[in-house]
């Protein structure tokens, strides 16, 4: 089985910052694009940075500038630095990784996704 553990919301004042990071782990095989997304009460869940496994990134236009997204290839781990935290960052966070697992022999590529982490940016 294959797990996304995420760790690192609070609560932060506006300006301040927080630290995000989320683990794989499990019978995997190997694992493709890992991210960040969000959601607010009332909104739908939206992107807000993801890492591909060549290392490209891709940032909401919301957090570019103040937010980085970074992955340790060997601990299966994806960060998020989310630096200059307004209000409107207030969200629970969600984990998501592309992983192909590796189950007795058979490989099964899918979406997986993490518990979330609540994130209030308040004063």
């Amino acid at each position: 089985q294959v797990q996304l553990v995420e760790s690192g919301g609070g609560l932060v004042q506006p300006g301040g910052s927080l630290l995000l990071s989320c683990e794989a782990s499990g019978s995997i095989f190997s694992i493709n694009t890992m991210g960040w997304y969000r959601q607010a009460p009332g909104e739908q869940r939206e992107l807000v940075a993801t890492k591909t496994r060549d290392d490209n990134t891709n940032y909401a236009d919301s957090v570019k500038g103040r937010f980085t997204i970074s992955r340790d290839f060997a601990k299966n781990t994806v960060y998020l630095h989310m630096n200059s935290l307004k209000p409107e960052d207030t969200a629970i966070y969600y984990c998501n990784a592309e992983i192909m697992s590796d189950n007795g022999g058979w490989r099964i590529l899918r979406d997986y996704w993490g518990q979330g982490t609540q994130v209030t940016v308040s004063s």
